[in-house]
């Protein structure tokens, strides 16, 4: 399983590099892309939501339907070439969205260990909250899956770059 995390500035160059067979697109409406050339349209999911943990007047806030679309989406990837996930700066909804995935994909895993291993590779990386909440609903973990980002700690945004996740070796 490699996915790939990054910004929405390093998208292109992602998929000429490394050709994912799926993407996820997680930005606010205004800023929505088209499937970019090198991702087929049915393999390109678009979630339109924004970057936030409460909801707020005039942004769209993370809900079940987002979670479950992107359940759905990483279930139809059959791992023989890399997903890309990214968002706007590669920080907060992509990683969140890398962990649900890594998580469901590897559910005899602790939780806490996934979470250090994102954070070992991704010193940036501050999974969204709420999007992370919702996904330990839906996958019954009790809690665990906030526990373990909660447990990541402070993060450098300054380091933001592109990553894979796991690492690759």
């Amino acid at each position: 399983m490699t996915i790939i995390v990054c910004g929405l500035g390093d998208v292109a160059h992602a998929i000429r590099a490394r050709r994912p067979s799926h993407m996820v697109t997680l930005l606010d409406p205004a800023s929505m892309i088209g499937t970019p050339p090198g991702i087929a349209a049915e393999r390109h999911l678009r979630l339109a939501v924004n970057d936030i943990v409460e909801p707020a007047e005039g942004l769209v806030a993370p809900d079940d339907t987002v979670v479950h679309r992107l359940l759905a989406f990483g279930r139809d990837w059959d791992e023989r070439a890399p997903i890309l996930v990214h968002c706007w700066a590669g920080i907060s909804r992509s990683t969140a969205s890398a962990f649900i995935l890594a998580c469901e994909r590897s559910p005899q895993v602790d939780e806490r260990d996934i979470a250090a291993a994102l954070r070992r590779v991704a010193p940036h990386a501050s999974p969204n909250r709420r999007i992370v909440a919702l996904a330990d609903d839906i996958l019954h973990r009790g809690g665990r899956m906030v526990d373990a980002v909660d447990a990541m700690g402070d993060y450098d945004y300054l380091a933001a770059a592109p990553f894979d996740f796991p690492a690759r070796h």
